[in-house]
C-alpha cells in the first residue's frame, strides 16, 4: 500500500516532519504502509536486513526471549516512534504489535540512503535515539530502585503522554496497550502486585479504571508525583 503523507496523523511529530514536502514525497516513494494485527511480528531477532519503520498508530513491544522461552519486554514504541537498527547486519530483538498497528515501512538500504541525502533527517533520528536511550535508562533505574507504586505510576504516565495529541499534556483517557501480565513483566513485578497497585491508585484518586483496559487520569499531577518524574 502506498504512503499518504498528507493525511498521516504523525506527519508533524515523526522524524520525517523535518523534511520539506518535496523531500518527504521522495522518501515516501521508497516506503509502504503495513498493518500488523495484535501479536503479529514486524521482525524477529536474527532477521537479516530488517526493515525500518515509523509507527503511525497502535503500539509495539521490543522484547527478547531467553533460552528457557521466557520473554522480557525491553521497551515500547508509540505513534511517531522509529523502529529499526540502522547499522546492524541483523535484528537483535523481536518487535511485536501489542494492538492493531499501522506503520510506514522502509527497506534499510533506502533509509540509510535517505539519512545521507537529508542531514536534517539524520539529526532527527539521532535525537530520537537519544530520547529512547534515556527512556530505557530511566526504566532500568526505576525497576532497580523504585517502589511498585512508582513503577506503575510512571508507566501509566508514559502511556498517557503517548496517547496525547499535545506535547505538553497527557491524554485524559487512554487504553492500556499491555495486559497486566505484560505490565508485570516489564516492571519486574507480579501480576497480583500490578492488580493491587492499580486498585490503590484508583482508591487514591489518581486514576479511574474504565472497562477492561481503559484508564482515566483523574489527578495527573498526583500520578506524576507518585512516579517521581521531574517536570518537563
Amino acid at each position: 500500500m502506498n504512503l499518504t503523507c498528507e493525511t498521516c496523523p504523525v506527519r508533524d511529530s515523526a522524524a520525517c516532519s523535518v523534511l520539506s514536502d518535496k523531500e518527504r514525497d521522495a522518501l515516501a516513494q521508497a516506503g509502504r504502509t503495513r498493518v500488523l494485527k495484535r501479536g503479529e511480528m514486524l521482525f524477529a531477532a536474527g532477521d537479516e536486513d530488517a526493515a525500518c519503520a515509523t509507527l503511525v498508530s497502535g503500539a509495539l513491544k521490543i522484547c527478547a526471549t531467553d533460552r528457557d522461552g521466557n520473554e522480557q519486554i525491553l521497551a515500547l514504541a508509540h505513534p511517531s516512534g522509529f523502529i529499526g537498527e540502522m547499522f546492524a547486519p541483523f535484528a537483535h530483538h523481536d518487535v511485536v504489535a501489542l494492538t492493531e498497528s499501522r506503520l510506514c515501512v522502509f527497506p534499510k538500504r533506502d533509509m540509510q540512503r535517505a539519512i545521507e541525502d537529508y542531514p536534517a533527517l539524520a539529526r532527527a533520528l539521532l535525537r530520537r535515539s537519544q530520547e529512547d536511550l534515556h527512556s530505557t535508562r530511566s526504566l532500568l533505574e526505576l525497576t532497580a530502585h523504585g517502589s511498585a507504586e512508582a513503577r506503575l505510576a510512571a508507566l501509566l504516565h508514559d502511556f498517557a503522554r503517548a496517547a496525547s495529541d499535545s506535547p505538553c499534556h497527557p491524554a485524559q483517557e487512554f487504553e492500556l496497550p499491555l495486559s497486566r501480565g505484560e505490565i508485570a513483566n516489564m516492571l519486574g513485578l507480579t501480576i497480583e502486585t500490578v492488580s493491587r497497585k492499580l486498585g490503590e491508585l484508583e482508591d487514591s484518586g489518581a486514576i479511574r479504571r474504565k472497562g477492561k483496559r481503559g484508564i482515566e487520569l483523574v489527578d495527573p499531577a498526583y500520578l506524576r508525583m507518585l512516579s517521581g518524574k521531574e517536570e518537563d
